[in-house]
């Protein structure tokens, strides 16, 4: 009978954790420039995006619209996640870097 409770008590817990993310896109921040610049996701669906730095200096992804800021220090990696998005498309940048680290990750 506690082998049972136990199981229950796992399944509950895991049915009770929030998504993770389904999908996973690699983006490549270089000189600057988002790589690719268009990001394509499921709308609906979480995704996460896994910011690689391969600048000398640190950038900060950053969307107002995703609700999301994320700094990823030079050489380094870091991880952004998307919640569920309606369709539509949704801006970001290198707040660093403005002028020329942008992009936009398009809900389909």
């Amino acid at each position: 009978m506690k082998v049972c409770v136990k199981f229950l008590a796992c399944v509950l817990l895991v049915a009770a954790t929030p998504a993770l993310a389904d999908t996973t896109i690699a983006v490549t921040l270089k000189n600057h420039k988002f790589s690719p610049s268009v990001i394509k996701v499921k709308a609906n669906q979480p995704s996460m995006i896994i910011l690689s730095n391969d600048d000398d200096t640190a950038d900060e992804f950053d969307s107002t619209s995703l609700k999301v800021e994320k700094v990823v220090p030079g050489h380094q990696k870091g991880n952004v996640r998307i919640r569920a998005l309606a369709p539509g498309k949704y801006p970001f940048m290198g707040e660093y870097h403005a002028a020329t680290a942008e992009g936009i990750v398009v809900a389909e």
